[in-house]
């Protein structure tokens, strides 16, 4: 299997599946992925928390220590890290090295605003002299807030972190074409974007961009899915196909006897 970080150098993107639970991994890993992501979102939904409020990170901890003992690459949203100390953010990322983690995702951000770039940049670097075999995914958060949303402010951020260790740009709310091409042409490491209706996956790969991120969109799908399955049955429709309870439990213990080995 190829790395996690000779994924991002295919001929195709990166399309990573992003899981809430073990449940969703295992799916996921079952139709074929060999490299799933984690989501902050879902997990902190999950939990009944607030997204990027730094309290998943016991829940986050958990759930890669689990799925690490898939036969997959997993890479972790740690959200900004948990913490504003650059040496606290890379003994977090040691413990999921040690777990078996491949990558991590750290943002630049916090409560909803962004952060000194110098700031953040400093956690990058922390993390690499600390776990250098962890891929980190940088995310700029310029246009996913809104806030000095311009391709130029961009990577200006993007050169930063790329200078102080970060394998991998995230660039989440960026849309358009123009603007995807001059960001992935203007930045020497792989550009990881979220997915979006306007663009395929072969299309994002058309204007450079090397990763390709469901988020939180299986999580959220599968909340919309939950209640039109209530409401089928409420009105008498006919309900959806699924997988079967015998398949999903087969997996769940082969998991457990895995843990159990």
């Amino acid at each position: 299997m190829a790395t996690f970080k000779e994924l991002h150098h295919a001929n195709v993107p990166l399309l990573l599946p992003n899981a809430w639970d073990v449940g969703s991994a295992l799916a996921f890993a079952a139709a074929g992925y060999t490299a799933i992501g984690t989501t902050s979102f879902g997990i902190a939904g999950s939990a009944g928390l607030p997204d990027a409020a730094r309290t998943g990170e016991a829940a986050t901890m958990a759930l890669a220590a689990q799925l690490c003992r898939l036969p997959v690459h997993i890479t972790v949203d740690c959200e900004d890290g948990y913490s504003d100390d650059p040496l606290a953010v890379a003994g977090l990322v040691a413990q999921l090295a040690s777990l078996g983690v491949a990558g991590v995702n750290l943002e630049d951000s916090f409560d909803g605003r962004l952060v000194d770039p110098s700031a953040f940049a400093a956690k990058v670097t922390a993390v690499k002299q600390c776990s250098p075999e962890v891929f980190i995914n940088a995310r700029v958060d310029n246009f996913w807030f809104g806030q000095d949303a311009t391709v130029g402010a961009v990577l200006q951020r993007a050169r930063t972190y790329a200078d102080a260790g970060a394998d991998g740009i995230f660039v989440p709310g960026v849309v358009k074409a123009e603007h995807i091409s001059s960001i992935t042409s203007g930045t020497a490491v792989p550009v990881n974007l979220l997915a979006h209706p306007s663009l395929t996956v072969a299309e994002l790969g058309k204007l450079g961009v090397r990763r390709v991120s469901s988020g939180s969109l299986p999580y959220r799908a599968s909340v919309d899915a939950a209640v039109n399955v209530a409401n089928a049955l409420r009105e008498g429709s006919p309900t959806p196909a699924a997988t079967s309870y015998w398949e999903i439990q087969a997996r769940l213990v082969a998991f457990n006897q895995g843990l159990e080995g």
